[in-house]
């Protein structure tokens, strides 16, 4: 499968990442000293919701759309503001891909390494960025990355690791590349995204996952859709490892709330849980 993320951009499982996301860059900003953000598969960084890509699915539709207008909660505030941020005149045309949501949150004693190599991503995102002494790019294979940038200079900071699933070996390489980084540097905060079609290879995922020996991974699965298709994406997860504090109980507050707004049919969930407790 060859993978472009323009077609999906704005779509509730964007809108579920990137809340999370914020969450987990907010909770850096809890001290003054400096981190570091690396994304391993990066993209393009910001997306044209008019494009003929966009246009044909309609995803985000279903997605930002749905929480743009809203009187939102304060965490979907922080949130819509770094996605208004990307759009100067108020009106809803891009959407920011999550280098673009981390860059918002940047302090100016932060920065930021985003990976993608993807010739034509990697342009994009070269371009999105030039000048910009607080981002470095890289042209590079993410899961090389780890190894490569980890750890870093400043001590704290998270990791994103959400690559485009082009085939069935990621969900091992994710693991692999997991284990690499939490060797080098146990302290940081790890967020992995995966797609939810088919339950078998998510419960192969997981275990694969809590037998690398890492401690502290929280897993939370929000799912507009039924797991009755293996063709259309149900739902999707974030296991973060490391969670800061209270973010469980905030995930388990702010979650069906937002399904209540990205809900397609009476059978959709969202849960947290432990995957591997402390």
């Amino acid at each position: 499968m060859n993978y472009r993320h323009a077609f999906h951009a704005g779509n509730f499982a964007d809108v579920f990442k990137h809340i999370v996301l914020t969450l987990l860059l907010k909770s850096l900003h809890r001290k003054d000293t400096p981190f570091c953000y690396l994304d391993t598969h990066a993209g393009a960084g910001r997306y044209d919701l008019t494009s003929e890509a966009a246009q044909k699915t309609g995803e985000y539709r279903d997605g930002i759309q749905r929480l743009w207008d809203i009187n939102p909660s304060p965490e979907q505030a922080d949130y819509l503001a770094a996605v208004r941020a990307s759009n100067a005149d108020g009106a809803l045309r891009y959407y920011p891909g999550s280098p673009a949501i981390a860059r918002y949150f940047l302090r100016p004693q932060d920065r930021m390494v985003l990976l993608e190599l993807q010739k034509d991503e990697f342009s994009l995102l070269q371009a999105r960025f030039t000048g910009d002494r607080q981002v470095v790019i890289q042209q590079q294979d993410g899961y090389a990355g780890l190894k490569a940038y980890l750890p870093p200079s400043e001590k704290r900071g998270m990791v994103l690791i959400d690559p485009p699933y082009e085939s069935d070996r990621e969900y091992g390489q994710i693991a692999a590349g997991l284990k690499v980084a939490h060797d080098r540097w146990s302290s940081g905060i790890y967020a992995l995204w995966y797609p939810v079609k088919a339950r078998p290879p998510i419960d192969r995922f997981h275990r694969t996952l809590v037998a690398t020996g890492i401690r502290k991974m929280l897993l939370a699965e929000f799912a507009p859709y039924p797991e009755d298709s293996s063709f259309r994406l149900n739902g999707c997860g974030l296991v973060v490892v490391n969670p800061p504090w209270k973010l469980e109980d905030t995930l388990r507050r702010i979650l069906p709330q937002l399904l209540d707004l990205l809900r397609q049919h009476p059978d959709a969930r969202t849960g947290v849980s432990w995957l591997v407790p402390e």
